[in-house]
């Protein structure tokens, strides 16, 4: 049977462990050969062996534009071409209004902003007609959170960029669409919740448990494939309907 991105040249930033590997596991699975990056070449080699053969990996910064550029240098070295990307790259700190830092924003609208664009931006060349664009949203983007300003506020950003590339690539026919997460167990997330703030995430979430990051990677291969054809400038939110509330 026949792969659902049978053939398909993916670009995946942050794709070394969570979400972004999740998906590069699915996509990989469906047929795709799969590039993904990382700030970390241990993780990013872990997770090559991880995803099996239909995989590289890609030393590099998000927020680092000659990263960036080496990337994509890579991949049209390679593939000389990309069908789908996935700008997933992000980083998250939380602080109340009144102790936020000028260093924290800077590094998160770096990454999450500045990041985003110019991905989207330096692919562009390279980025098949018809092809698919992902960005990484949130709830956050959607909904106040105490301490979640600036992420909030980053995600905003690429809710509003969703909108804008829409109009910016119909001609070429590349869709963009936003995958917003709500609380999802990965690395990450363990990191940043103790049980306290587990159990709060459980309670905003109507489903009632934390997501896992294969539930997110099974909405972006929809995003990535034909079964979304129709489907350009919107949010899906895959957060067991926590933004709804």
């Amino acid at each position: 049977m026949t792969g659902k991105l049978e053939g398909k040249v993916v670009v995946i930033t942050g794709g070394s462990a969570g979400i972004g590997l999740a998906t590069a596991k699915r996509f990989a699975e469906e047929g795709a050969f799969v590039f993904i990056t990382g700030r970390r070449q241990a993780e990013l080699d872990a997770a090559v062996k991880q995803i099996g053969p239909n995989a590289a990996a890609v030393r590099a910064d998000a927020a680092s534009t000659a990263d960036l550029a080496r990337l994509f240098d890579t991949v049209k070295a390679a593939k000389g071409r990309i069908d789908v990307l996935y700008a997933n790259a992000g980083i998250y700190e939380f602080a109340p209004l009144g102790s936020i830092t000028e260093d924290a924003y800077d590094k998160m609208f770096n990454v999450n902003v500045k990041g985003v664009l110019f991905t989207v931006q330096q692919a562009m060349p390279l980025m098949k007609d018809g092809g698919s664009i992902i960005l990484t949203g949130s709830v956050a983007g959607s909904k106040g959170f105490e301490a979640g300003t600036v992420y909030g506020a980053t995600k905003a950003a690429i809710r509003s960029f969703a909108r804008s590339w829409t109009a910016d690539l119909k001609e070429r026919n590349i869709r963009v669409n936003v995958l917003s997460p709500g609380p999802t167990q990965t690395p990450g997330f363990d990191v940043f919740a103790d049980a306290e703030m587990k159990n709060y995430m459980k309670s905003i979430v109507p489903l009632g448990r934390i997501g896992t990051a294969d539930e997110i990677a099974k909405a972006a291969l929809f995003l990535a494939s034909d079964d979304s054809s129709y489907v350009a400038g919107v949010e899906l939110f895959v957060d067991g309907g926590s933004a709804a509330l």
